[in-house]
């Protein structure tokens, strides 16, 4: 019982970090380099 309850918790962790990292839009756009004008869209 302790080693499913183990295992679902780490699971549903990683599951959680995974979900919170791709609602992130700042992942999507590479930072701009001092000195460098935005690109056109």
């Amino acid at each position: 019982m302790i080693d499913l309850f183990a295992l679902a918790l780490s699971h549903g962790l990683l599951l959680l970090m995974v979900l919170r990292l791709m609602s992130r839009d700042d992942l999507d756009r590479d930072p701009l380099a001092p000195g460098e004008a935005e690109p056109p869209r």
